[in-house]
């Protein structure tokens, strides 16, 4: 079955960050990101985040940060993925889509650089600018990555996944793929199985 472009980094990242509430399994929405140390966890498994990912502690107010970012990537994840419905854990309590747009907008702005001089043997000198320390804030890495992933045609294969319980979002690979993975379509089709028959009692 023919498949789409790779997914870049930066739609992985912002999914990734998206990702972080899931279905717990057991019928309710769990959230990775409730603590410091889920923070924590999750740079280090996100290397591309910070400078020094494997020397970051979390600390309350990047736990904050973090949260608040992600709460308006998810609302601009729903706005993009109209006229279909939202992921069920965004149709309930949504930010207003100035907030969100607000919020990204300052936490992307967040990055401070300063001047940066290359000349290279033999070309004339260019001026640029560079990030302090590197991949500067997490925050700021993090609505950038947003951002580009949002203004890209990536953005038109988004879907939230409609599976029972489920409420991540995904890219669409192939077209057509309705679920997130191979185990939210058996469950749709399992429920499906029950309401056909329920409907036959």
């Amino acid at each position: 079955m023919p498949t789409q472009d790779p997914i870049s980094p930066e739609a992985r990242l912002a999914l990734d960050l998206a990702l972080t509430i899931r279905h717990d399994g057991d019928g309710g929405v769990a959230d990775d990101l409730t603590e410091p140390a889920g923070l924590t966890a999750w740079v280090h498994a996100h290397p591309a985040t910070v400078p020094d990912p494997a020397g970051f502690t979390a600390d309350a107010a990047a736990l904050t940060a973090v949260r608040e970012l992600r709460a308006a990537v998810r609302t601009l994840f729903a706005r993009a993925v109209r006229p279909a419905e939202p992921s069920p854990a965004d149709a309930a309590r949504p930010l207003p889509v100035p907030e969100a747009l607000a919020r990204l907008n300052a936490a992307a702005a967040r990055m401070p650089t300063v001047p940066r001089l290359d000349w290279p043997e033999g070309a004339e000198p260019v001026a640029g600018r560079r990030a302090t320390d590197g991949a500067g804030p997490l925050t700021a890495v993090l609505a950038q990555a947003a951002i580009a992933f949002l203004a890209s045609p990536e953005r038109h294969r988004l879907r939230a996944c409609h599976a029972p319980r489920c409420v991540r979002y995904f890219l669409k690979e192939h077209p057509r793929q309705e679920w997130c993975r191979p185990s939210c379509g058996n469950r749709a089709r399992v429920a499906r199985h029950h309401e056909r028959h329920r409907g036959t009692a």
